[in-house]
């Protein structure tokens, strides 16, 4: 079955994205004895000081490489399903953005000052917005629209949280690090449930076509 192969093939690379980097900070911090994750950033598990910082920032590059792609195969998708081109290019340059944002973070591991281009990846909160636009006349993409929006909602709440303009003693030295991996799981994990239900709904669409 070849219609929408290559989309669908960019959306599986944005299926595995996510679980590659949440494991390659799984793997690193197991390397790791006595990491602490309440007090601890991610980042420091490709730093000096991490036993084998390798395992950390291929795995941020590789995901960085693989978002961009995907973002790609998101507004692809988008514009076969229906979709507006406007959309659809918000929605890659965001992946574009986080993409470039991964790659140069894990090229220059913390705490070089350039790391910080890791901020790029947080301009990826305004896709699901995108998303829930490019969306909004396709029948049947009700229930991922309302997952979108809802992670929207989620980050934009944990934005606010983790740069403490309200209730600024919640987040402190003693637990940023559950806070910044509950943003990261957000942040990051979204992605690759948006791509598997895309993924199967031009298989579905692809299919349909076929037996007609």
């Amino acid at each position: 079955m070849t219609r929408f192969r290559r989309r669908r093939f960019l959306l599986q690379i944005g299926i595995a994205a996510p679980i590659l980097a949440h494991a390659s900070v799984g793997v690193a911090a197991l390397t790791w004895p006595g990491f602490d994750h309440a007090t601890q950033y991610i980042s420091e598990l490709g730093g000096e000081a991490a036993p084998h910082p390798a395992i950390f920032n291929v795995g941020v590059l590789v995901s960085g490489v693989g978002a961009g792609v995907a973002g790609i195969g998101f507004g692809l998708s988008v514009l076969a399903l229906g979709g507006a081109r406007l959309s659809a290019a918000i929605i890659a340059l965001c992946f574009a953005l986080a993409g470039v944002g991964l790659v140069v973070s894990s090229i220059y591991p913390w705490p070089d000052p350039r790391h910080l281009a890791i901020n790029l990846g947080l301009g990826i909160q305004i896709a699901p917005l995108a998303m829930v636009w490019a969306l909004r006349n396709i029948e049947g993409t009700g229930q991922l629209r309302l997952f979108l929006a809802g992670v929207f909602v989620v980050m934009a709440i944990l934005t606010v949280l983790t740069k403490h303009l309200l209730f600024k003693g919640l987040v402190n030295d003693d637990n940023v690090g559950w806070w910044e991996r509950a943003f990261a799981i957000v942040l990051v994990g979204w992605t690759g449930v948006a791509a598997y239900s895309l993924e199967r709904r031009l298989l579905a669409l692809a299919r349909a076509e076929a037996s007609a």
